[in-house]
């Protein structure tokens, strides 16, 4: 057998890898036993008679048949662990991870326009104090407060409604009673003016069938007072000189009579007290 050991290693140098991923056709041994050159080699390359393996991998299958397999709890056991528990998984490792979970939750509802500037802030400082655990926690968290707060508005809402309502009713009825009020001084005025005013004569009614037309009162003016009262005083005198005479000498008769029966009976009645009086 032909020894290929100058063509391996001219191979090499050209390919730039090891010998070991040098590939020489063992059906043209012959030909290739003739290189004895770079040029040659470099044409047998060109031909396809030396070819460069490519390069070995290490398989990974196991390994991610292993990891399926820890993840649902196997192998992990005392006699799997190597270190401490701090030292297997960091709680300080825990904890980041967990932080910009939820920090990148609230910035993700922030861009979407589902939080306002003032509950992102609230929440943000309720991720850093560790109130939740994970994103569930924080997404009902946010759920339940929003709905908490569109109850209060829809009933402050209500309350507002309800107010301004009353409000409206008592200024209408406010308006009816200034109306009100406005109509009766009105009145007022308007009777107070008539009061003020002189009657207006009135018209003589109709005359009905077979009776005479009522003549309309004659008005009584300030000129017409003295007339009545020098009318009025001269009445008694009238009266005076229609009486008798016999009636003046008649009531003359009587009062003289009258007096002399009431003075003696007024005496004897009163001197009796009087001494009871005196002897006390």
């Amino acid at each position: 057998m032909v020894s290929l050991k100058l063509q391996h290693r001219l191979a090499a140098s050209i390919l730039k890898v090891g010998r070991g991923r040098v590939w020489l056709d063992p059906n043209e041994t012959s030909d290739i036993s003739l290189a004895n050159s770079r040029t040659n080699v470099k044409k047998l390359i060109k031909d396809g008679y030396i070819i460069r393996k490519p390069v070995k991998m290490h398989t990974r299958a196991r390994w991610r048949r292993m990891q399926i397999a820890k993840k649902k709890g196997r192998h992990c056991g005392p006699g799997h662990r190597h270190g401490t528990r701090e030292a297997r998984f960091p709680t300080r490792l825990l904890w980041m991870r967990r932080l910009r979970v939820l920090r990148r939750l609230l910035k993700r509802y922030r861009a979407a326009k589902k939080l306002d500037v003032h509950f992102y802030r609230l929440l943000y400082r309720k991720v850093k104090g560790g109130v939740f655990k994970n994103k569930r926690q924080l997404m009902e968290h946010i759920h339940k407060t929003k709905a908490a707060r569109l109850r209060e508005k829809t009933l402050k809402d209500q309350v507002q409604a309800k107010k301004l309502k009353k409000q409206a009713e008592r200024e209408k009825i406010a308006g009816r009673e200034l109306k009100r009020k406005e109509k009766e001084k009105e009145k007022a005025r308007e009777a107070k003016a008539k009061q003020v005013q002189p009657e207006a004569p009135k018209k003589a009614e109709p005359a009905k069938k077979g009776q005479p037309a009522k003549k309309p009162e004659a008005k009584t003016s300030k000129k017409a007072e003295p007339a009545k009262k020098a009318e009025v005083a001269k009445k008694p005198e009238a009266k005076a000189a229609k009486k008798p005479e016999a009636k003046p000498e008649a009531k003359a008769a009587k009062k003289p009579e009258a007096k002399a029966a009431k003075k003696p009976e007024a005496k004897a009645a009163k001197k009796p007290e009087a001494k009871a009086a005196k002897k006390k």
